[in-house]
């Protein structure tokens, strides 16, 4: 796979959403010190025809399946349990074999399972010899005992009804208040019994059950994005465990598990970054490269406020309101791959709403948005479908992150984020700080810190300098929480980067095969500028 291609494969499987499998169980639990927990071995099998139909050819007959099981409630190990699914991608030399890296794509709520059969897109040669690949769908999550909300496809339809992506208006505000309510009302009916354990701690022990369950006396892991906090977190609860700990595209630990309006905001400020910088990147390359150029800045600008006030049709028909501007632009500033396709785009918005202006439109290509509720904005449905999604993303967000627990001042909050960030603010204000106040989950367990634990080698620190996501100052302050850590940074666009830069890949390579950390504070490029 080249180099230009792996972000845009890593965002696709990140967005994936795959079907479940069983629990059972109930509980409640409270943070305990490192212990043992004495697993079972995993028991490797093949891989369910539709699990291989997910994945390359030429890895299906290489990877294997387990399902591995672990207490719904860690304080109470002998109680109920529910099923990991693992897949693993065996060492390429079972003679040079180091032992087994785990792999988490963040989400929350990313079906990580087919991961390990993707190793190419981040991992060099050296490390897909050396080490079993494991990937896995995390509790709740994919297929790994799903947590849902709904019973029926019409139910989550008709909750969806009404729920804006972007609500302005008096109108649509309230309706996105009272539809967020009937959400998580029908996860307190459906949700079941990982409801009070869908926390980042719960995840962190049951990753310590997988590493024993396959053999290895100390975990090696990478984890992009959300998945940062999952390797921060098993860090410091078994950091005498923790053998070397790769965090690509990071949140901030501390400010998430303790204030999570405020992250939520800074969150908004990283993709404000993200736009400016991609924009002056268009200038500075000009109309020949980017068909925005010239005055970019200022031309969203227009565009957008133009938006606010209302849609705009562009020739063929297609009608493009703030909502579609707002998160098409979120979603490709994940992915610089996709910055020419989304710059012609925006010219051609232009040049509708400046017809005297008269410039040349590159042809658009259509980057559809990376994230369409899992694929179901795409499909009809019928009476009575099945609810084949998971709602694992606010299951664990709304358990982690504190927020009030009243949305009754929704509209001030979001209409001051809207000031701070122009484009993003109220768009980034609509997901968290909306739904967690009602959310149904009541004493949930969930690790808060502290995040300083030393473990024997450094956990290397990975950060883009313009990640919208996880903006570089969240990677600042992982590399500073942590109490032995390394940051390395890229020069680079989009949300993580390994696979996409020749330098970090190396770096990572010498400290996963022979825990050579590399030099704190160095600087990499990525492999291929946007444009």
């Amino acid at each position: 796979m080249t180099p230009a291609s792996t972000r845009a494969v890593r965002v696709a499987l990140v967005s994936a959403l795959a079907l479940g499998t069983v629990i059972t169980g109930l509980g409640s639990a409270s943070a305990q010190p490192e212990a043992t927990s004495a697993a079972r071995p995993a028991a490797w099998g093949p891989c369910a025809a539709d699990v291989l139909a997910e994945i390359p050819a030429a890895e299906r007959t290489k990877v294997s399946c387990a399902v591995q099981a672990v207490p719904v409630d860690h304080s109470r190990p002998r109680g109920d349990s529910t099923g990991i699914v693992m897949m693993k991608r065996p060492a390429g030399d079972p003679a040079k074999k180091i032992g087994s890296l785990f792999i988490n794509p963040g989400g929350p709520g990313g079906a990580g399972l087919i991961y390990s059969a993707y190793g190419s897109s981040f991992f060099t040669p050296e490390i897909l010899e050396k080490f079993d690949l494991i990937g896995f769908d995390p509790r709740g999550v994919g297929r790994s005992a799903p947590l849902r909300c709904f019973r029926t496809q019409e139910e989550a339809d008709a909750v969806n009804d009404g729920w804006y992506a972007l609500p302005i208006t008096r109108d649509e505000i309230a309706s996105s208040i009272r539809q967020s309510k009937v959400y998580t009302d029908y996860c307190g009916i459906n949700a079941g019994p990982l409801l009070n354990h869908m926390s980042t701690e719960a995840v962190a022990r049951d990753l310590d059950v997988m590493r024993e369950a396959v053999g290895d006396r100390q975990l090696t892991y990478v984890g992009f994005s959300y998945g940062t906090l999952l390797g921060a977190t098993y860090a410091n609860i078994f950091p005498s465990k923790s053998r070397a700990l790769v965090l690509d595209g990071n949140v901030d630990p501390r400010l998430r598990l303790t204030d999570g309006a405020q992250y939520d905001r800074e969150r908004a400020r990283g993709f404000e970054i993200a736009l400016d910088a991609m924009l002056k990147r268009c200038d500075t390359v000009g109309v020949e490269r980017c068909a925005f150029a010239g005055g970019a800045r200022k031309k969203f600008d227009d565009i957008r406020e133009s938006l606010r006030k209302a849609p705009t049709t562009l020739p063929g028909g297609v009608v493009v309101t703030l909502t579609g501007l707002v998160g098409r632009t979120a979603s490709n500033l994940y992915s610089p791959t996709t910055f020419k396709a989304l710059t012609a785009w925006l010219q051609s918005i232009h040049a509708v709403q400046n017809p005297s202006a008269a410039l040349a439109v590159q042809s658009v290509v259509d980057v559809p948005m990376l994230n369409n509720l899992g694929g179901k904005a795409d499909v009809r449905v019928l009476p009575e479908t099945p609810y084949t999604s998971d709602d694992s993303y606010y299951a664990v967000n709304c358990t982690d992150k504190p927020f009030a627990r009243s949305n009754r001042n929704w509209a001030q909050t979001a209409e001051k984020w809207e000031r701070e960030s122009r484009t993003f603010g109220r768009y980034q204000a609509a997901s968290d700080l909306l739904t967690c106040p009602t959310w149904p989950a009541r004493h949930p367990d969930r690790w808060i810190g502290p995040w300083n634990k030393r473990t024997k080698n450094p956990i290397v620190v990975v950060g883009n300098y313009y990640d919208p996501a996880t903006q570089y100052l969240f990677s600042q302050r992982m590399a500073k929480q942590l109490g032995n850590a390394r940051l390395i940074s890229v020069d680079a666009f989009g949300h993580c980067i390994l696979g996409d830069s020749a330098g970090a890949d190396a770096a990572v390579t010498r400290y996963l095969v022979d825990l050579v950390a590399p030099a704190d504070g160095q600087v990499f490029q990525p492999n291929a500028q946007p444009f």
